[in-house]
């Protein structure tokens, strides 16, 4: 199946629709991790830990059990304004969003991470690029 339909089987049971809300926030979240300026997924990592959530994003990235996370740990981490412009970019409510990223994003960073460690950025490139191919963006 590949780190591609490894990712999108993870996060959407299998039943992602590339152009439904799953699909938007997954994009988005895709777009977040390969923006440079805000550290792409080094930058969340790093912004996990400052909330006091490192243990948690780092059992995402770690090899055995991922721990679950809270729509309230997303808005801690994320903030006001970015859960609500990813809202507005997505068209949802922002407790939506928060919830939906809960729901994406251990899987993400799961399959993102697949030896237990941050990817090198080309490889992280190449696998959001696939990613973003397969929602068609």
């Amino acid at each position: 199946m590949g780190l591609l339909g490894d990712i999108l089987g993870t996060i959407s049971g299998g039943n992602a629709a590339p152009g439904g809300t799953e699909g938007q926030i997954m994009s988005a979240v895709a777009g977040m991790l390969s923006d440079k300026q805000s550290g792409g997924l080094a930058g969340l990592v790093s912004n996990f830990q400052k909330n006091g959530l490192g243990d948690l994003v780092s059992s995402w990235i770690g090899t055995g059990k991922n721990l679950p996370i809270s729509a309230d740990q997303i808005q801690r981490v994320f903030g006001n304004q970015q859960v609500s412009q990813l809202a507005q970019k997505v068209g949802i409510a922002p407790e939506k969003v928060t919830a939906a990223l809960a729901s994406v994003l251990p899987g993400m960073v799961d399959k993102l991470t697949p030896n237990g460690k941050l990817p090198s950025e080309d490889v992280l490139q190449e696998g959001l690029g696939l990613l973003k191919g397969k929602l068609g963006l």
